[in-house]
């Protein structure tokens, strides 16, 4: 049913996958004008002009997923996301100064150093420019469908890897088959990056936790195969799953091995990836806290936290 069209990304993950069927577009990719071309040229060898896409569908609000989608709303298209999504998309700037002022004083209390955490947070200013804000024109949840090519694609919730992700369900050659942005890759193990609070009062999400529940809902679903956000097919959807989480385990159980005293996630992160360079530290936090997210739900260390530090110790 889809046609998997490869956008360049600047991203170090590489090329992200657009999806194509009719007049509809999923995930177009980054705004650049390399991406647009790309794009383009492949709407062309389908006898179609960009003002020709009807609607654009985006798994999640991530700069090299959604940041074409302002272009092909200028030329007519309907832009349909979860309302989680639409409310990062409608104003990409401003939930990127939330999150450095959220993450800045989070990461010094974590362990970092005030001028690396700064650093750190400020990082992704350099990738807006990508990611255009554009207004949804329906916001679409679990249980809802959207018509594309005259077949009725079903929409569920995805958690984990980014606020208000979605997957679109449909029966294909394949079988039962679904789009699934970055939740499942075929070569790669996603990582679910830390979020700050719905609002300035609420908890921390705890991601990792819940991105590993969302992947045991999506490996029992029964999915023939998956089209994710990169690279290439998943036509064996429980067994990646089973081994996505496999990893996740192992790399659980070697930060419990590191909880002997109280330690902070900084040294957590050291101790799994070394001496990171500046700009993988957001990542590498995203991993060393998630685990001790996963460890703190299931009750196997204690949290030290004070207005200055946080610090976990295991639960003999």
């Amino acid at each position: 049913m889809f046609e998997q069209v490869p956008v360049p990304t600047p991203f170090q993950v590489g090329p992200v996958n657009a999806y194509l069927a009719d007049r509809t577009l999923v995930d177009p990719g980054p705004d650049s004008d390399e991406a647009w071309s790309r794009l383009t040229d492949a709407l062309a060898e389908r006898d179609l002009a960009p003002e020709d896409i009807e609607q654009v569908l985006i798994t999640h609000p991530h700069p090299d997923h959604f940041g074409l989608a302002s272009r092909f709303r200028e030329l007519g298209a309907s832009i349909v996301a979860h309302s989680d999504a639409a409310a990062i998309m409608a104003d990409f700037p401003g939930r990127l100064d939330a999150e450095q002022a959220y993450f800045s004083e989070f990461f010094e209390r974590c362990g970092m150093a005030p001028s690396t955490a700064d650093t750190v947070t400020e990082l992704p200013e350099a990738f807006v420019h990508y990611a255009p804000s554009v207004t949804v024109d329906r916001s679409v949840s679990a249980g809802e469908t959207v018509a594309v090519d005259g077949r009725e694609l079903r929409v569920d919730d995805l958690v984990g890897h980014a606020s208000g992700e979605v997957l679109f369900a449909f029966d294909g050659p394949g079988g039962r088959e679904a789009i699934v942005g970055d939740n499942v890759l075929a070569e790669i193990t996603p990582n679910p990056f830390l979020q700050p609070p719905v609002d300035p009062d609420a908890a921390r999400p705890r991601v990792l936790p819940a991105y590993n529940d969302s992947l045991a809902t999506l490996r029992d679903a029964g999915y023939d195969r998956l089209h994710p956000g990169h690279r290439g097919l998943v036509d064996d959807p429980a067994g990646r799953i089973e081994a996505i989480l496999a990893e996740h385990e192992e790399r659980t159980e070697r930060v419990a091995d590191m909880l002997d005293e109280p330690t902070t996630p900084v040294e957590v992160m050291t101790g799994l990836f070394g001496d990171l360079p500046v700009t993988e530290q957001f990542p590498g936090m995203s991993e060393a806290v998630g685990h001790l997210d996963v460890l703190e739900a299931a009750g196997r260390v204690t949290v030290s936290e004070t207005d200055d530090s946080i610090r976990y110790e295991r639960d003999e």
